[in-house]
């Protein structure tokens, strides 16, 4: 390569990353993700996905998360009026699951898994969503979402609590009721597992939180800020995979829901209500999405290496009816998309924090 072309590339790299195939890497999973803005030029005559936006009444009697509905396991829920939490009726894991292991040739392996599941409902209102709850209403979630992770870590047999939600039928949700669900278990799970190991190993090289310096650094280009307050920032990551994928994270250096006081709880549901917001008037639909939390495991070891993030997983491409599937390559390769990180920060920044129903 010359001079004068390596010169050119030096200089003119951004713009050649919104227009030409490359690999960005994920430094919180140690992994590249293949990104190929020319395939958004492409027609689309795949599936299109109906977009279900269907009005909601404020109570459903055959819902059986609203309040004072009976529910598969025959238990009545109570009257609740803000948030309510509950056993999971169809757990995934049990605490008295029985202990065991499983080893042949030391190729097939298998231990049991002991764990909890629970379930938050956010509202009493079966027709509301984070976008169209207050600040306060959500803030009573977050919460609610400590004393799960406060109280379920706690427990011996608890070493890592999974707290997330599922929005929308694209997303596998199977009642439309606002809530999310709490999974907490024996052993740390796969993704927070490799978030840890790469925390360790900056903070070990570097002598600082990842996070920490990656906000900074964001901070300063600002052109995959999607918005922020006095504590928390939004930005589609520049690994990020899904198309309008977004990291909510701190400021501060927190590495937990347990860490946080009244003030930044308040801010915390100030950028939800913001962010999700953005994402309904992006289409003008109650958008689809996997959120969760990713925070320090509870398994009595100190953890200065972690910092508290949240991610959203929303499929939603170019449209409310058209979303990106996992499939092909990324199944078989590894993960792809189509629109640069930096196209959908701009897109979501200049969406309205007004929501749409709101503006009719």
């Amino acid at each position: 390569m010359n001079i004068t072309y390596d010169y050119y590339l030096m200089n003119n790299v951004m713009e050649l990353i919104q227009k030409e195939s490359h690999r960005r890497y994920n430094p919180l999973l140690d992994e590249w993700v293949l990104v190929s803005p020319l395939r958004l030029k492409r027609p689309w005559q795949g599936k299109i996905e109906e977009a279900n936006d269907e009005t909601r009444p404020p109570y459903d009697p055959e819902c059986y998360l609203c309040p004072g509905n009976l529910r598969a396991n025959g238990e009545r829920n109570p009257a609740y009026e803000g948030t309510f939490a509950f056993d999971n009726d169809f757990s995934a894991l049990r605490l008295d699951s029985p202990d065991f292991q499983f080893e042949r040739g030391g190729l097939l392996k298998a231990e049991s898994e002991a764990g909890i599941c629970r379930v938050i409902c956010f509202s009493p209102r079966h027709d509301e969503s984070l976008a169209e709850m207050s600040i306060p209403d959500i803030s009573k979630v977050i919460v609610a979402w400590r004393d799960e992770y406060l109280r379920l870590g706690g427990m011996p047999q608890i070493n890592y609590v999974q707290i997330f939600e599922n929005k929308g039928e694209l997303m596998g949700n199977s009642n439309p009721h606002p809530h999310c669900q709490v999974w907490a278990q024996s052993t740390i799970p796969v993704l927070p597992s490799k978030e840890t190991g790469q925390f360790k190993l900056y903070l070990g090289n570097q002598g600082n939180c990842l996070l920490c310096d990656y906000v900074r650094l964001e901070l300063v280009e600002m052109e995959r800020v999607v918005f922020e307050n006095d504590e928390f920032v939004a930005v589609v990551p520049f690994w990020a995979v899904w198309p309008f994928e977004v990291l909510l994270t701190t400021k501060s250096h927190i590495a937990s829901l347990g860490e946080m006081d009244e003030s930044k709880q308040a801010l915390f549901a100030d950028a939800i209500k913001k962010l999700t917001v953005k994402y309904d008037n992006l289409f003008h639909v109650s958008f689809p999405y996997s959120a969760g939390i990713h925070q320090s495991p509870t398994d009595g070891r100190t953890h200065n290496e972690w910092h508290l993030h949240m991610h959203f997983y929303p499929p939603l491409l170019r449209s409310a009816n058209i979303r990106k599937f996992m499939v092909g390559y990324e199944m078989l390769g590894m993960p792809q998309r189509d629109i640069t990180p930096e196209f959908a920060a701009q897109t979501l920044r200049s969406t309205s924090d007004v929501h749409y129903k709101l503006m009719k």
